[in-house]
């Protein structure tokens, strides 16, 4: 399930008391942080379950590069250091490219290397441009992924195993049993060791997170 969950300038007791709710509701195992704080995510990782996971996307990747100044470099290792708090709790964290970003794999290559060890960095393209071998070839010496992300137009995404697990974005308002199923198939058939897979419509997502679950087991 997606949904922002923190944002800045909010103190860690309102996040633990709106995560709180969340969990006694809808009972998720994962839920996306669309901005994190150290202490914020630190107060998060305490209330959770154990085996409760946080995925963070965050919007804006490749305007920094290695030729950036140091400044401008800044904010993605403030974000991997306010990460940490959450510990084995932090999944993966998605960035999100604007749609009309067009391919660059130079400036690709250059943010990727700004990303600390143990990343588990997704990457979602949105123009068309990025689908090719060269930005997958990057992708994979780093070790990052490459989001499959459903289109609402019904076009069938590309799956690319560029690292050893998978991010996984559904994005239609309803799917049948039908293509729950045929997608817990087509994710089976890939090499990936775990797959992140997530719902963008709230009121939905549990029962075909769950239903997802069923059909993979």
């Amino acid at each position: 399930m997606e949904g922002q969950l923190l944002s800045v300038g909010y103190e860690a007791r309102r996040h633990a008391r709106l995560l709180q709710r969340a969990l006694a509701n809808r009972g998720d195992q994962q839920h996306v942080l669309s901005h994190a704080k150290e202490r914020h995510a630190g107060a998060l990782g305490e209330i959770t379950p154990a085996a409760f996971r946080f995925a963070i996307k965050r919007r804006g990747a490749l305007r920094t590069s290695r030729t950036s100044s140091p400044r401008r470099r800044t904010p993605w290792r403030f974000l991997y250091r306010a990460l940490a708090a959450l510990g084995e709790k932090r999944g993966p964290v998605l960035f999100q490219l604007p749609p009309v970003l067009k391919k660059d794999v130079p400036r690709l290559r250059a943010f990727l290397e700004l990303l600390p060890p143990a990343h588990l960095a997704a990457f979602e393209f949105r123009h068309e441009s990025w689908f090719t071998d060269e930005v997958y070839a990057a992708l994979k010496s780093a070790g990052a992924a490459l989001c499959l992300s459903e289109r609402e137009d019904n076009a069938l995404p590309p799956l690319v195993e560029t690292a050893a697990w998978g991010y996984v974005r559904l994005r239609l308002e309803t799917y049948a049993d039908a293509d729950l199923e045929q997608w817990a198939r087509r994710l089976a058939q890939t090499k990936w060791s775990e797959v992140y897979a997530y719902f963008m419509h709230e009121p939905t997502a549990p029962a075909y997170a769950q239903a997802l679950m069923r059909f993979s087991a």
